[in-house]
């Protein structure tokens, strides 16, 4: 699952991490050691760095003692100047090797901008190459930036661990927007749970259905289903297929019914015997379909469901992305399913969604069996992309 992202992501990781490490390389240089004299291709640097300063005049007259004593002696003078004057400012991110070193020193590092420029720019085409959305692709770009660039952070154990730990931040703060606790929402909620499905044909929203009525089984909730779908012939017989397979009951009227009727006695069969959950199916639309609009709009008057559910394919990648906003802003949306997600190996879609319409990723589904749904838990979705 999303196999492509992560080679890209996991990429992104080495080569900056690569970089970083030949800056820290030449910061461990310039110290060498605890205030040890530093090696004379890094001192001959620094006095250029410095164009004549005090420390460049002490590094010539460093040269011209003969004694160890004289040496040390220049070498203690020359760190106390350097404290008391602004070290002179390094052209790639304003700090001078010595401050560098002394940053090195202390368990800390600095990242260059100049270091990541062409990495984030690889990176960039990498996500938009996987179907991530452009807006939610510079949003992950700015939050790596943010972390690494001209901050000093505490060293992890290597510094790939530190790209990895700016670049896992910021796939987080995308992913996880409008995050809730979906059991909680259901356990806690008045009963029954009436929860409605939305989305275009051909997506799996039936099975999906199926597959939450027989997640919630497990969960100790009992459900009942309601075929909304009155608009396409065949969509009663294959929900009804399920509920028998799930010995589930369905509550379904003829082609042509009003789908908020029908919703409407599934609620009442669910108040009259204790069910838990009612899971409402409804005709796949485009949000361009008025007549099937006006539908779901009914059914918010009529029945004032729980949850509204947006359901789509994760390989239609950035398809699924825009017409998941497009839903949204037409019937507002509480969260998205997304199917296929283990055929998927762009991941555009799963990284996208919540962002753009500010509503959670609900469940992946990972096949065609009843119990190929798995929750979607952003902590986890970020580990696994980035091993």
């Amino acid at each position: 699952m999303f196999e492509g992202l992560k080679d890209k992501l996991n990429r992104f990781s080495e080569d900056a991490s690569e970089d970083i490490e030949v800056e820290e390389d030449e910061a461990a240089e310039v110290e060498d050691g605890d205030g040890e004299s530093v090696d004379s291709d890094t001192e001959e640097r620094i006095a250029d760095e410095t164009d004549g300063d005090t420390v460049e005049d002490e590094a010539v007259e460093t040269e011209s003692e003969t004694t160890d004593q004289a040496v040390a002696a220049e070498t203690d003078e020359s760190t106390s100047d350097a404290e008391e004057e602004p070290a002179a400012e390094d052209e790639d991110d304003g700090r001078s090797l010595t401050e560098r070193a002394k940053l090195f020193a202390t368990g800390k590092t600095v990242i260059d901008e100049d270091d990541l420029e062409s990495h984030l720019h690889d990176l960039e085409f990498g996500l938009l190459g996987s179907d991530v959305e452009l807006e939610v692709t510079e949003e992950i770009l700015d939050g790596v930036e943010e972390n690494l660039v001209g901050e000093t952070r505490r060293r992890l154990s290597s510094t790939g661990d530190m790209v990895r730990d700016a670049l896992r931040e910021s796939l987080y703060d995308v992913i996880s927007v409008g995050q809730f606790d979906f059991d909680e929402r259901i356990q806690e909620a008045d009963k029954p749970v009436v929860i409605i499905f939305t989305g275009v044909n051909g997506v799996g929203k039936t099975t999906t259905i199926a597959k939450l009525s027989h997640y919630f089984e497990q969960q100790g909730l009992s459900s009942v289903l309601a075929n909304g779908d009155t608009f396409r012939a065949g969509a009663n017989e294959q929900l009804e297929k399920h509920a028998d397979n799930l010995g589930t009951k369905i509550i379904s009227h003829e082609q042509g019914s009003d789908p908020a009727a029908v919703i409407y006695d599934a609620v009442e069969y669910a108040k009259a015997n204790d069910i838990d959950v009612v899971l409402g199916d409804t005709a796949g639309r485009l949000h361009t379909d008025d007549g099937l609009m006006d539908q779901l709009s009914k059914i918010d008057r009529v029945i004032d469901p729980d949850m509204t559910v947006f359901v789509d394919e994760s390989v239609a990648g950035q398809d699924a992305v825009n017409r998941a906003r497009e839903f949204n802003n037409a019937a507002s949306i509480d969260g998205t399913i997304l199917t296929k997600a283990d055929a998927d190996t762009q991941g555009g879609a799963a990284i996208s969604i919540s962002h753009v319409t500010g509503k959670p990723i609900l469940f992946l589904g990972t096949g065609q069996d009843y119990d190929d749904l798995e929750r979607f838990e952003p902590e986890e979705i970020v580990d696994s992309l980035l091993g």
